[in-house]
């Protein structure tokens, strides 16, 4: 007798094949693999349809209508593979539960607001350790460069050509490799930090170029940790849609200034933009100019070139 075929091994025949493609597909698997065990334990028997999607999609008392729509968009992928090998599989039309996401208002730090961090950072304990000057090093990274967290815990010493202030960032999202230059003031301070921890700990057996006091690896739970407490010590509130001001938004304030920056000097934004969107890692330039939030500088900036067009002037 054929053995049946779950919904589990499916599931797991597709993310092998996207995977052999160079796909990572963490967050997608997991959530896949419970549709595949919420099927299987329904006893759901043939093809994936769009009643079971539905049903899945609904399944957690606690969903929302976003978190539905992001159900169906993340079974959408597999379901038209499935396609290729089932024909009476179904695929959910888009927006049947109404958008997958929605672009929450991120916090868009002021200058003041990072050197106030950095400050503060300095301040953490222990007095004298490591630690203070590691978190300092990081924050001051990820808002002058708009890095990843992930890319900046990622980094590994020869990562980090001092000598012509490059950063090597590896395997990071969409698993795409970059060089990232730096402003010769950041590859200073990376390099005093670098002379400051080997003194420290010159038996240190990682490669990792960020590291804590006991010589492993910075981890993101240590930093965002240090990160919540700078935060409710210099009592914060959000401005954006989110609960708190993250360290992500340091990414998105990098990408905002840099525009303000480049409006300033008279530089072609629309031509910069490619540059930027490669620099930050991104694989369209669409997802840069998801990162530009409509802050007063840069409204003033839209303002003011709307005018000048209106009157007929130069908008460049």
């Amino acid at each position: 007798m054929k053995p049946t075929t779950t919904m589990v091994s499916l599931v797991e025949d597709y993310l092998e094949y996207r995977r052999r493609l160079g796909f990572a597909l963490e967050s997608d698997a997991r959530r896949l693999l419970c549709f595949a065990r919420f099927a299987d334990q329904v006893g759901h028997r043939g093809p994936i349809t769009e009643e079971l999607a539905l049903r899945w999609a609904s399944s957690s008392t606690r969903t929302t209508t976003i978190t539905r729509a992001g159900r169906l968009k993340i079974l959408s992928p597999f379901a038209k593979y499935r396609l290729q090998f089932d024909p009476a599989a179904e695929v959910a039309p888009p927006g049947l539960c109404g958008p997958g996401y929605r672009r929450l208002t991120p916090h868009i730090y002021s200058e003041e607001e990072i050197d106030a961090l950095l400050v503060a950072a300095q301040q953490l304990p222990p007095a004298g350790g490591l630690r203070p000057l590691t978190c300092e090093t990081v924050f001051g990274l990820l808002a002058a460069t708009g890095l990843r967290i992930s890319e900046a815990l990622a980094l590994r010493r020869l990562d980090v050509d001092l000598e012509r202030g490059l950063l090597t960032i590896r395997q990071s999202k969409f698993r795409k490799s970059r060089l990232v230059p730096l402003h010769p003031t950041t590859a200073e301070v990376l390099r005093a930090y670098a002379c400051d921890r080997d003194k420290r700990l010159p038996a240190s057996t990682t490669d990792a170029f960020f590291v804590s006091d006991r010589g492993r690896p910075m981890n993101y739970r240590q930093i965002e940790y240090a990160f919540a407490c700078l935060r409710a010590q210099l009592g914060w509130r959000a401005r954006g849609g989110h609960a708190h001001p993250r360290i992500h938004d340091l990414r998105h304030s990098f990408i905002c200034r840099r525009l303000i920056g480049w409006y300033q000097e008279g530089i072609n934004v629309d031509n910069a933009m490619l540059g930027l969107s490669t620099y930050v890692g991104h694989t369209q330039v669409t997802d840069t100019f998801w990162y530009v939030t409509g802050i007063p500088e840069l409204m003033a900036i839209a303002s003011d070139r709307f005018e000048r067009f209106n009157q007929g002037g130069s908008h460049a």
